[in-house]
């Protein structure tokens, strides 16, 4: 998978967070092209894809993965699946 070699991401990923991760990149990206597009991308679709992939989870999946997503953290979620340590915000996580 080309974005996990890039990313140097950790071995052991299961498809569906590959996929998780393939839309946070994609969410990043249309949100740093907010400020100059003449016609503000459509995050809906996004978010409505993660919420999808949020509840297909296993139930042996990461923990710390599943409370970002439900709580809608998702450059700490990014952060977690690119095994980069994410800020603990309010909640402890």
């Amino acid at each position: 998978m080309e974005i996990l070699v890039h990313i140097g991401y950790l071995v052991g990923v299961t498809q569906i967070e590959q996929d998780i991760l393939r839309t946070l990149i994609e969410l990043g990206e249309a949100v740093k092209t907010m400020r100059t597009a003449k016609s503000k991308p459509d995050l809906l679709p996004l978010f409505a894809k993660l919420d999808g992939f949020a509840a297909n989870l296993p139930p042996d999946a990461d923990s710390e993965l599943i409370h970002f997503l439900q709580r809608k953290s998702y450059e700490k979620a990014r952060a977690r699946l690119e095994g980069r340590a994410a800020a603990r915000g309010s909640c402890g996580h």
